[in-house]
């Protein structure tokens, strides 16, 4: 019996072989699949935990942008207040002067001005710090994960404070241009309004929409140089003895101003001056409503032309308006804004590309 099975193997022996060969083959590869499974696990793993952590850094960085814009709202609208003074005027005005019908005129002037400055400046100061803040937070993401050491990091405190002071030139110098380039828009287009002339909603809408298009058109500057200073400048001043975070301030500045001269900034600014505008309407539109019943049957009550009011009344109506625009506590002019999806998403591009290790290859 041993005999024949002997010759039965040695008949089919390399069928035998192949066999053993094809189940020590499966055996192997099997090992090997299970071992390329469990890497495949475990990086998976360690890219969604990274991936969990760096979007929590992210949500947690658009926090701090929405907090340090309401931080900076007051001492942008004690800016604004302090060069278009229209109070001085109103108390002027309950003296009686000889040359009243000047000094309303002048307050024309400088309500509009004010409240279109404030939507300008709060719009531009939302977008500013929404890419200086995403640039820092990028970098910190990086010092606290790529095993940068201590001794080296990519934005130290002192550069942090040193790269967003540098918000103040749209504090000043750059509120004062903007300023006079509104303010002269204001005076082509209302300089030889009447104050005794009527004007309905629409008619309001539509001298707004003038002055904003007078403003986005005839200036020589786009509208992102009155975020930061000229690089000339810049330099300029520290054109001397530069310290390495100097150098690393001057490094953010310019990254800075690559993406506010970037087409998807022009096109999220515009995005948030449409916004602003649109809410300030709205803010408007709460002083033309009709008294409840008391609408003619050929007017609807939420017509934007149901109601008219003389100019001379929508003066301090206009005038009010900055304490909505900048205001410190969340109204709904700044919610509208810090909530805008394309905000959000131009500080997710923002972060994106300051937070991964490609760029420092740069």
């Amino acid at each position: 019996m041993f005999s024949s099975a002997w010759n039965f193997v040695k008949r089919h022996k390399k069928k035998f072989i192949f066999t053993g060969a094809v189940i020590g083959g499966v055996y192997l590869v099997g090992k090997y699949a299970q071992k390329k499974f469990r890497e495949i696990q475990e990086k998976e793993a360690t890219e969604y935990i990274a991936q969990a952590r760096r979007q929590f850094h992210f949500e947690s960085n658009q926090r701090t942008c929405n907090m340090t814009v309401l931080s900076m709202l007051p001492p942008l609208k004690e800016a604004i207040v302090n060069q278009l003074n229209s109070e001085s005027l109103t108390v002027l005005l309950k003296t009686k002067p000889a040359n009243k019908l000047e000094i309303w005129e002048d307050l024309k002037i400088i309500s509009f001005t004010r409240t279109i400055v404030g939507v300008y400046s709060t719009c531009m100061l939302v977008v500013l710090l929404r890419v200086q803040l995403n640039i820092i937070g990028g970098y910190l993401y990086l010092d606290n994960s790529v095993g940068t050491t201590s001794t080296s990091p990519l934005a130290p405190p002192d550069v942090q404070q040193q790269y967003l002071s540098s918000v103040q030139h749209l504090l000043g110098d750059g509120l004062t241009e903007l300023i006079t380039v509104v303010k002269k828009a204001v005076q082509s287009s209302l300089g030889s309004v009447s104050l005794k002339e009527s004007w309905s909603l629409l008619d309001l809408e539509q001298q707004l929409s003038w002055i904003r298009a007078d403003v986005e058109t005839s200036s020589r500057r786009s509208l992102s140089w009155y975020l930061l200073a000229d690089d000339e400048n810049a330099l300029a001043e520290q054109a001397c003895g530069l310290t390495e975070n100097d150098v690393m301030t001057i490094r953010m500045l310019n990254e800075t101003r690559d993406m506010l001269d970037s087409p998807d900034f022009t096109k999220v600014l515009k995005a948030c001056l449409d916004r602003g505008f649109s809410r300030l309407c709205d803010n408007l539109a709460e002083f033309f409503r009709l008294p409840p019943g008391d609408f003619s049957p050929s007017s609807a009550p939420d017509s934007l032309s149901a109601v008219s009011l003389p100019v001379a009344k929508i003066i301090p109506i206009i005038n009010g308006q900055i304490n909505s625009i900048c205001s410190e506590t969340p109204s709904h002019f700044v919610q509208d804004l810090l909530l805008n999806d394309q905000v959000k998403e131009f500080a997710a591009i923002v972060y994106e590309t300051f937070s991964t290790p490609q760029e420092l290859q740069k």
